[in-house]
């Protein structure tokens, strides 16, 4: 798929939240974001939360490496980035915690140094910037 704005970046992270969802209690609830700075993976998980029903701003989470927002009923979203852990230490403690918590959606940006804690069913997101400025997203 092309994206060819923020706009309709933010359009498919709502609109995937739907198809997402119903997979839920199917498989894991696990996203894994993969792409370049600036690629839209912020962008995306923005969407998403907006069609998980938050209304809370959503800032990337580089230099606190996680992040937790509450969302309607007692479901939270769970939103790292490892791009500064080469070696997770007691954030891969934090980490599967929350994956044992069905009550959380996960989404992990740069998960290369905790990539054996995700579940082998997790949904991976692939982001590629194109040089006119589109991205292309591949599941």
């Amino acid at each position: 798929m092309i994206i060819h704005s923020e706009q309709e970046m933010l359009d498919f992270g709502e609109s995937f939240t739907k198809q997402f969802v119903k997979t839920i209690p199917k498989s894991s609830n696990v996203i894994e974001l993969v792409g370049d700075v600036g690629a839209g993976k912020t962008t995306f998980v923005r969407g998403l939360a907006k069609g998980l029903g938050l209304s809370e701003p959503i800032t990337s989470p580089s230099f606190t490496i996680s992040k937790q927002y509450s969302l309607p009923g007692s479901k939270r979203l769970v939103h790292y980035d490892f791009y500064r852990l080469s070696d997770p230490g007691l954030m891969s403690e934090d980490l599967q915690e929350n994956l044992n918590d069905q009550n959380a959606i996960i989404i992990i940006e740069w998960g290369d140094s905790i990539s054996n804690l995700l579940p082998s069913d997790h949904t991976k997101i692939t982001i590629k910037y194109n040089n006119d400025n589109t991205r292309t997203v591949e599941l």
